[in-house]
């Protein structure tokens, strides 16, 4: 299965979504690249959207590498890379104080100082636009956890196949539209994955909120 972009992804996604039943959803998006896939799924499913911020955290000079992950909230999780190359707990914790301040940046931008969605007696859906390792979000579902939503739900349109049964562990269901054993990355599934833009985010959050006022 291939996806024109990340709108066409999230329609077919939604798609896939509609077959269960959710109790007064929100879908929360990892940003940058969740948040057009989340739009169309929330739109879909007349379900509120926001934002849900969990950032990489790279190896030391190999920043592209993550090696694990911070989410809001202050959950963090490493990688089992981490001891392989020998960089300890106290080590790992300094290089993700460092993408703190990258992960309070992209809150307040995109939040503007407002709180997430009231979680209590609602599922969550957590999107993204897919997932390799999963490190991300597998951050962001732990500290989702922590808000006791009755129900999680991780949805993505295409999935490295060890990422979802890892995370099946962690989510209640994941969902993923394919699980190619060829994995190789995300993009791959793509023909248009150029990178989401912080404009793009904010016009597709201020665009939900619009429709969530005149839906009210």
């Amino acid at each position: 299965m291939r996806f024109r972009n990340r709108r066409h992804a999230g329609r077919l996604l939604a798609a896939r979504l509609g077959e269960d039943t959710f109790k007064d959803p929100v879908v929360l998006a990892l940003p940058r690249g969740g948040v057009p896939v989340g739009y169309e799924v929330a739109v879909a499913m007349s379900a509120p959207l926001d934002v849900f911020v969990a950032r990489k955290v790279g190896a030391p000079g190999h920043e592209e590498f993550g090696i694990g992950a911070i989410a809001e909230g202050g959950e963090s999780v490493m990688d089992d890379v981490v001891l392989r190359l020998g960089i300890s707990a106290a080590a790992f914790a300094v290089l993700a104080k460092r993408e703190e301040t990258e992960l309070d940046r992209r809150v307040e931008r995109y939040r503007g100082g407002s709180s997430l969605p009231d979680l209590a007696g609602r599922d969550v859906i957590l999107v993204d636009d897919g997932l390799a390792t999963g490190v991300t979000a597998e951050a962001a579902l732990k500290a989702i956890r922590r808000l006791n939503p009755p129900r999680v739900v991780l949805a993505v349109p295409v999935c490295a196949p060890d990422s979802q049964v890892r995370l099946g562990a962690i989510a209640d269901r994941v969902v993923c539209l394919a699980a190619p054993q060829a994995f190789r990355a995300v993009g791959v599934w793509y023909d248009d994955f150029s990178p989401t833009t912080d404009s793009e985010v904010l016009e597709l959050l201020a665009l939900a909120r619009l429709r969530d006022l005149s839906n009210q």
